[in-house]
């Protein structure tokens, strides 16, 4: 069994159309998501249509949440303010419900997803440190937990103490605990335009970081087309 982990999709069709497309050549069977399926780019209801296809296990990302609520987003960059009322423009009632109702965490076979961290999910905390991990290693009950939020692959492997890296091919091993961050499908932010995801092999117990090229320039054109702040397309190019 093969579970393709979606991090951060952020309304990007062009970039989870190719991650989709190789996901399926590299023989996965089923899908996750760690949330933010909406936000910054410009196609967030054909984004939602094409998860609840996949039958997608997803969390709820903050981008998600305050689409789906009309809270106050004064805290957030006026990046991310401008676009979430724009997406609060093109949702549905039904693509609105369907976000609030999303867990904040959620087990999946034998395996934990959540968008920020399990320690407190609610307040969207980043996780870049081992002390943030190592609240999150506290609350988290299966081996291996996916969250995303800072749209950077990074993994913390817990066992005596806690090591942190990037990596491309992790290899889960008995007595250990895992957390990892698989990236942004949709806005890559470790200076790698990118699309990025991850596949984990439950019967290999093997977790492995795929790149992705997607018609970036189409995204782009959409969110200029859309009067979407030009730095959300500009940001694509750079992976920042």
């Amino acid at each position: 069994m093969k579970y393709a982990i979606l991090g951060d999709i952020h309304s990007n069709l062009e970039a989870l159309r190719a991650v989709l497309d190789d996901a399926g050549r590299q023989g996965v069977t089923h899908y996750a998501s760690t949330g933010d399926l909406v936000g910054y780019n410009a196609d967030p209801k054909a984004c939602l249509q094409m998860v609840r296809s996949l039958d997608c296990k997803v969390v709820q990302g903050n981008h998600d949440y305050y689409a789906g609520y009309n809270e106050s987003v004064e805290l957030f960059t006026p990046l991310a303010r401008k676009s979430i009322y724009w997406t609060r423009k093109q949702l549905s009632p039904f693509d609105r419900k369907y976000l609030r109702q999303l867990p904040l965490i959620l087990d999946v076979e034998s395996f934990t997803i959540v968008h920020s961290s399990l320690s407190n999910p609610q307040r969207w905390s980043y996780i870049f440190r081992k002390r943030a991990a190592d609240a999150s290693f506290r609350n988290q009950f299966n081996p291996v937990c996916f969250f995303g939020h800072t749209h950077v692959p990074l993994a913390f492997v817990k066992d005596k103490t806690i090591e942190k890296g990037l990596y491309e091919t992790l290899h889960i091993r008995p007595g250990r605990q895992y957390l990892i961050n698989v990236g942004s499908v949709g806005q890559p932010r470790d200076r790698n335009p990118k699309s990025i995801y991850a596949i984990y092999d439950l019967d290999e117990q093997t977790i492995t970081l795929r790149r992705v090229e997607y018609e970036m320039k189409e995204t782009q054109r959409k969110i200029r087309s859309a009067g979407l702040p030009f730095r959300n397309a500009l940001r694509l190019a750079s992976g920042r």
